[in-house]
């Protein structure tokens, strides 16, 4: 059975200071359609700009992670991020009057009892996966990070710290299921070392930071004297190192909750691949700059699958949807210049075309005589006439009309094409078409082995136009 997608039934808000920049701030979750996915919206700057959460949209992770886009940016969104996956929800609409999120209490709880009271609610398209086909590994030997996502039918994960702290020590966490989640890690707070806190501080880094919102770990010998500095920064009567080496402002709510709230950041950051996961996720020393590399990694291997999906099998033996004499009705083009034989599938938005290569090439006597190879120019000359009978489809009187190719985008050659072979090309349409702006996927295969791709711009055009200009 599939899943559906899900949204909030009812905005629902919280408000709060941001660790770093010390606004005061509101977040305001509001439902969002189908395949919307997650967003953000500075409602604080003009024209209410709208922020992926994506991590190509990264560009800050040194105290957080940053995403920016459209001349706004969003920090801190990993508590918030990790709160709508433990919600298991698709699509969410985040307004936010700041530049950052609120730390709240420095875990994603608060924000997770906030989706809670804002009610699910089932949509009717299916939700999308993408199930880790194999090993996907990263690694950071300087610092002596691993990650690693394994093939599973769940959403698991486990996790290990060493800040080579006597106070710390080596921790692990981990959680079978993202079920688990709310129960198991979404209380978990954000910690810092004693001597990074100082450091923020007096560099002004952290203008929203107080000791309700992270634990402190004593890693140093410190005095009484630098504690009541503390204690009257932070505006408390008195400030003390408890027995399990942390000031003494609050209770671990696990003893290993420094381990759970790095798992908690990283589901946060992976989040930002855009689609649920299915993997084992095993981490040793994570942490955000490494969290959005392996995000990133994963979502390579998510569109590596997903061009293999549209590789169709074809039999070009089929009868086809136009022949050669049909296609000139519709393309301009003329021997030696026409490389489409034949049309087998065309819809609104993809068409499937055939050339057959043979030695009787005129190009064949100059282009390598002793060793013909299909160059790769006319390879993509082939795929832009096969996308033109796309384009021209759409219009009434396509004989009046010319495709001119505006540009053309990550081309690939990934196989020789030689005398013999059948090349079937596939294009897509990238987006619907707009004032005659045509944006196509291009594919060309041999036999289902792709040896070709590109992504090409066209322009539908009227022959009279083009004669006048």
């Amino acid at each position: 059975m599939n899943v559906k997608q899900k949204t909030i039934k009812n905005e629902v808000s919280v408000q709060g200071v941001g660790l770093h920049t010390g606004a005061n701030v509101t977040l305001t979750f509001c439902p969002a359609p189908e395949n919307h996915g997650f967003k953000f919206q500075r409602t604080d700057l003009p024209g209410n700009p709208v922020v992926d959460a994506d991590c190509d949209n990264v560009t800050d992770t040194a105290r957080g992670t940053t995403i920016s886009q459209n001349g706004a940016s969003v920090s801190t969104v990993e508590h918030v991020m990790a709160s709508l996956v433990g919600m298991d929800l698709d699509n969410v609409l985040m307004k936010l009057d700041g530049p950052e999120t609120p730390i709240m209490d420095g875990s994603a709880i608060q924000f997770l009892d906030a989706l809670e009271s804002a009610g699910i609610q089932i949509q009717e398209k299916d939700r999308e996966y993408f199930q880790i086909p194999h090993n996907i590994a990263y690694t950071e030997p300087d610092r002596k990070v691993e990650i690693v996502a394994m093939p599973l039918d769940d959403y698991r994960f486990t996790c290990m710290i060493d800040y080579n702290s006597p106070v710390l020590g080596s921790q692990h966490a981990g959680i079978t299921s993202i079920a688990e989640f709310k129960k198991e890690i979404a209380s978990c707070r954000t910690f810092c070392f004693l001597h990074e806190l100082e450091y923020q501080l007096q560099n002004n880094l952290i203008k929203g930071g107080d000791l309700n919102n992270a634990i402190v770990i004593v890693d140093k010998e410190v005095t009484k004297e630098e504690l009541d500095h503390l204690a009257k920064i932070f505006k408390r009567k008195a400030i003390e190192v408890a027995p399990q080496g942390i000031l003494n402002n609050m209770e671990l709510r696990h003893q290993n909750e420094p381990a759970r709230h790095k798992l908690l950041d990283m589901i946060g950051d992976l989040a930002l691949v855009g689609v649920h996961l299915k993997g084992h996720i095993m981490a040793a020393r994570p942490g955000h700059a490494a969290n959005v590399a392996f995000a990133k990694k994963i979502k390579a291997a998510i569109k590596k699958e997903k061009n293999k999906k549209v590789q169709h099998v074809y039999d070009p033996s089929v009868k086809p949807l136009y022949d050669t004499v049909q296609i000139m009705d519709i393309l301009p083009h003329r021997q030696p210049f026409l490389f489409v034989d034949k049309v087998l599938e065309l819809s609104k938005t993809h068409v499937v075309g055939v050339k057959n290569v043979t030695m009787n090439e005129e190009f064949f006597k100059g282009h390598f005589p002793g060793a013909p190879v299909f160059p790769g120019v006319i390879q993509i000359e082939a795929m832009a006439q096969t996308g033109g009978i796309l384009v021209l489809s759409t219009v009434p009187d396509p004989q009046n009309y010319l495709t001119l190719f505006l540009k053309i985008d990550n081309v690939r050659f990934r196989a020789q094409v030689l005398p013999g072979d059948t090349i079937i090309f596939r294009c897509d349409l990238m987006e619907p078409i707009r004032r005659g702006i045509a944006q196509m996927k291009g594919v060309g295969m041999v036999g289902g082995k792709v040896v070709v791709e590109a992504e090409m711009m066209a322009q539908i055009v009227k022959v009279k136009e083009t004669e006048t200009t």
